[in-house]
């Protein structure tokens, strides 16, 4: 793969982003459904066989799902960048709000994978960064390959 950086053309470039099915205003709507329901049905029961318990535990149930909601749409744009240019092996991590980036020496840098799949890292000098978070298994082990032939090459 090339691409254009900064006026030099990289050799090899993969990007790694979450799946998300939803976007953020579907997130919204699905959530607002979701309240809704719950918030109508505890309140039904509670009008009509006098169960004001269910309220307490309706808002609690809201509470939650408003926190998993919310930590959804924090992590919705979160990637994961491999650079390969000349020498070098840059790796960037967006995770939340928080942007990682490392940089290994390509000759160096080998690449670490189970088996099955179930973990990549690239490892230099001592230091290991994970790779594939939002890959599956069979991804992580293509990504491996990929890997071993671009450093190799």
């Amino acid at each position: 793969m090339n691409c254009v950086a900064g006026g030099e053309t990289a050799e090899y470039v993969y990007t790694a982003r979450r799946n998300n099915s939803l976007s953020s205003s579907g997130r919204l709507l699905i959530f607002s459904f979701i309240l809704v329901v719950s918030l109508g049905i505890a309140s039904g029961f509670f009008l009509i066989f006098g169960a004001w318990p269910i309220l307490p535990f309706a808002g609690l149930e809201m509470a939650v799902l408003y926190c998993a909601f919310r930590y959804m749409d924090r992590h919705a744009a979160d990637y994961e960048r491999i650079t390969i240019r000349g020498s070098s092996v840059e790796i960037e991590v967006h995770e939340g709000q928080s942007v990682t980036r490392h940089e290994l020496n390509r000759y160096w840098a080998k690449v670490v994978c189970s088996a099955e799949g179930s973990r990549l890292a690239l490892r230099s000098h001592g230091r290991e960064i994970e790779l594939g978070r939002h890959l599956c298994e069979e991804q992580r082990l293509v990504m491996a390959q990929d890997l071993r032939r671009e450093l190799n090459g």
